[in-house]
């Protein structure tokens, strides 16, 4: 099993009602998963958004705590329901109906990495998958919302910025020949996980960064926004896609030469989406 279920940064003082989250970046590879595999240590790791928690990083210094995964997707998908077992995959799953993620080998635990390619031989045993639910999903899933808890008891809301990467490719053919490719992409389930108001917010933080913003398309938001998003509770959720190639090769999965720059030009757009709901606040006394 993974050394822990997840890290999380907390800031000194606690001032913002925002709560930044990674489920996907986790890079630590156990051992025993790394023996059942039959990808190399490469290829296993094309589904991770790897650096992405280096790129939000400087939330708690601006107020906000930053959960981020430690187990990776290959091993385990933070962003699906801890019910979504493949029974192609798991012993002793039962069909049920039909899930496309699931079907597409992208469940909870999942049976394939990018491109399709198959993670493992055979099957795993039921007891495993329950052992990986257990020991990773639910301990960050239970920090999670407690994290938004404490941000609406103090704030009166709650919104969770859910921090993805999307590759290069994903990209392709979702824009026309004329416009902007998009660099990022911000999923709010089609205005379900969250309210204009708080996506405007988010949305202009990027613009003024100077990147190009589109809103679900081709990526509305998964399990997280689905969960968490409550808008007419005052709790909000909305994904984050940044493509890869602003800031890595996604060849070799290593940073390029622009991964300082973009890592500073995020450090701005977090500083800007932290300070959501501060507006209404009253002033302490002094």
């Amino acid at each position: 099993m993974v050394q822990a279920a997840y890290n999380l940064s907390l800031p000194g003082n606690r001032t913002s009602c925002v709560v930044f989250a990674s489920p996907h970046s986790g890079s630590h590879y156990p051992p025993a998963f790394l023996t059942q595999t039959i990808l190399d240590n490469h290829s296993i790791r094309s589904s991770e958004d790897a650096f992405v928690n280096t790129l939000f990083d400087a939330a708690p210094d601006f107020g906000a705590p930053f959960l981020t995964a430690v187990a990776p997707r290959a091993y385990l998908d933070l962003n699906r329901s801890a019910d979504e077992l493949d029974p192609a995959l798991i012993e002793g799953v039962r069909k049920g109906g039909h899930n496309p993620r699931v079907a597409s080998g992208l469940g909870v635990i999942p049976r394939v990495v990018a491109g399709g390619r198959a993670i493992y031989r055979g099957k795993l045993p039921l007891a495993e998958a329950t052992a990986r639910v257990n020991q990773v999903w639910r301990p960050y899933h239970n920090r999670l919302q407690r994290l938004l808890d404490e941000s609406h008891a103090r704030f009166g809301q709650a919104i969770l910025i859910d921090c993805h990467s999307m590759p290069r490719e994903a990209l392709d053919g979702t824009s026309r020949s004329h416009s902007k490719r998009p660099e990022v992409v911000l999923g709010d389930r089609f205005g379900a996980s969250a309210s204009s108001e708080v996506v405007d917010r988010v949305e202009a933080a990027f613009a003024a960064a100077g990147l190009h913003v589109v809103r679900n398309s081709p990526f509305a938001g998964a399990y997280v926004t689905q969960a968490y998003g409550r808008p007419s509770r005052r709790q909000h959720a909305i994904q984050i896609e940044i493509d890869r190639a602003l800031y890595m090769d996604e060849a070799t999965i290593s940073p390029n030469a622009n991964f300082d720059a973009m890592r500073a030009l995020l450090r701005a757009v977090v500083a800007d989406i932290a300070t959501i709901g501060q507006e209404r606040m009253p002033l302490a006394a002094e």
